[in-house]
């Protein structure tokens, strides 16, 4: 089956979990208490946004990442948002003949990208679908290509942590938008601020 059948069909499930906020994908999850908005927004900031020590890893690659774990667990809200997010950021930072990588990322390969997002793609991977399949070998190949050790850290905790976004979106059955357009409208903001500023309204949603 075709992607754009399975993002459909998808979009056509309704929750099976009761009492969640009428909101789609991980905003049933962030709006549950207040305090769970605040950590899982936080949490994306800190491995998406926010700088981190030692990382060379740029903000549209790390968006790459949480769309490569994604669309591995097939959860097209986060696989779709993501990739939006990340080519929001390609576009915001000139680097347009890049954002064709985002579909390939999608649809699971490494094609066309550098060798240093291969190897860091190839260990997130690993870790959203076996963590200790994930080998020493693996790890020097990134460093070879250019990985910092911060670089393969974050390589691991975005795999850990989108797949734990995954399954809260498809855990509860949340809506989800039945095209992946339904996610730029609010991407640029997103990649100007991040996901916890006041002044981003409110993760994509129902176009």
């Amino acid at each position: 089956m075709a992607r754009d059948e399975e993002r459909l069909l998808r979009s056509q499930q309704e929750p099976i979990v009761g009492g969640l906020p009428d909101v789609p994908g991980i905003l049933a999850a962030i709006r549950l208490t207040p305090g769970l908005g605040v950590h899982l927004r936080g949490l994306a900031d800190e491995l998406l946004v926010n700088d981190f020590p030692g990382a060379t890893l740029r903000r549209a690659e790390r968006e790459m990442l949480a769309t490569a774990v994604s669309a591995g667990n097939d959860c097209f809200y986060c696989m779709d948002s993501h990739g939006a997010f990340a080519t929001a950021l390609l576009e915001r930072d000139g680097a347009t003949e890049h954002v064709p990588l985002v579909d390939v990322i999608k649809r699971g390969s490494s094609e066309g990208l550098d060798d240093k997002m291969q190897a860091l793609l190839q260990i997130s991977r690993t870790v959203r679908r076996q963590p200790l399949d994930l080998t020493a070998v693996d790890v020097s190949t990134a460093r070879a290509a250019g990985a910092t050790d911060a670089d393969v850290q974050l390589a691991v905790l975005i795999a850990a942590a989108f797949s734990m976004y995954n399954r809260m979106v498809d855990g509860f059955r949340a809506t989800t938008p039945p095209t992946a357009e339904a996610y730029r409208s609010r991407a640029a903001e997103i990649a100007e601020h991040g996901y916890s500023d006041q002044r981003v309204t409110a993760l994509p949603g129902r176009t």
